[in-house]
């Protein structure tokens, strides 16, 4: 079985994959939409990727593509805690005041927005695809520049912990979703904690009260809801689709009259996934 995430290695998402997983094939892709490209394709069985930080909200690029180009069902949620750290080459001697340039992904970035603005006020910000790849560039350059990145980076790439634990908020954590075309081959090495059912719900049209009727549905079935979010439907302005988390597996009582009550009111529902959320240790 062959599992696909996103990479290189040391990135977070390679660090939720060997938490939750044995030792199956693992396989880095460079960007989020590669990596589910891979699953459709039939290049890989199990493809995970971010879905969203404590800190700075929804990983945008994975819900847009799961709902505008590939559709794959959830099934599973990996819940791990992010701590970031200041990595440097090992053969760097000087201070934080000589780090000319700082590596990393934007959400590791603005995770760490705080200490980056009042310890390295003058260093120049370089994003890149992931925080693997950012310790991967500092490893290759001898100079006074720095990576925003994990434990695991710092390993694979021979660096040096210059600072622990830079993240504004220590209360930090990232979402995984893992992906598959067939549940029986998705088998995490820990108990499930909650249980979890995602759906993508799309309005005729922009009317008042409109949300409330929707959010109505859900309330007087007393179905907990966990997140309710907006995005465009990339249809024109002012059109939007909702993604809404609800606490509880689905069933064949609660779940089919909310989508028959939405649907009576001409809208659209789809279920991205019922499955088992992980709430793991690094």
């Amino acid at each position: 079985m062959s599992i696909g995430y996103l990479g290189p290695k040391g990135t977070f998402t390679k660090l939720a994959v060997d938490i939750a997983f044995n030792g199956e094939i693992k396989e880095g892709f460079g960007t989020i939409p590669e990596c589910i490209d891979a699953i459709e394709e039939d290049k890989i069985d199990i493809g995970v990727v971010p879905l969203e930080n404590a800190i700075e909200g929804t990983v945008q690029l994975t819900v847009d593509y799961l709902v505008h180009q590939v559709r794959l069902p959830i099934m599973a949620e990996i819940v791990v805690p992010i701590e970031q750290h200041l990595l440097v080459h090992p053969d760097f001697s000087g201070s934080v005041d000589d780090i000319k340039e700082i590596h990393s992904h934007s959400h590791a970035i603005a995770q760490c927005h705080q200490y980056i603005h009042k310890q390295i006020p003058n260093g120049k910000i370089e994003y890149t695809s992931s925080t693997g790849k950012a310790a991967e560039i500092v490893s290759e350059q001898f100079k006074p520049i720095a990576a925003i990145g994990n434990k695991l980076a710092a390993k694979e790439y021979g660096l040096r912990i210059f600072q622990e634990n830079i993240h504004d908020y220590p209360n930090n954590h990232t979402r995984f979703i893992v992906l598959s075309k067939q549940k029986e081959l998705v088998h995490i090495k820990h108990e499930a904690t909650a249980e979890k059912t995602s759906l993508l719900i799309t309005l005729p049209s922009d009317f008042a009260g409109a949300l409330h009727q929707v959010l109505a549905a859900f309330a007087w079935r007393k179905m907990n809801l966990s997140k309710i979010e907006s995005r465009p439907m990339k249809t024109g302005l002012g059109n939007y689709f909702f993604i809404v988390d609800v606490n509880q597996q689905y069933d064949d009582v609660l779940f089919p009259g909310v989508k028959a009550e939405l649907e009576a009111l001409g809208c659209n529902v789809t279920i991205l996934g019922t499955y088992p959320v992980y709430q793991l240790n690094v």
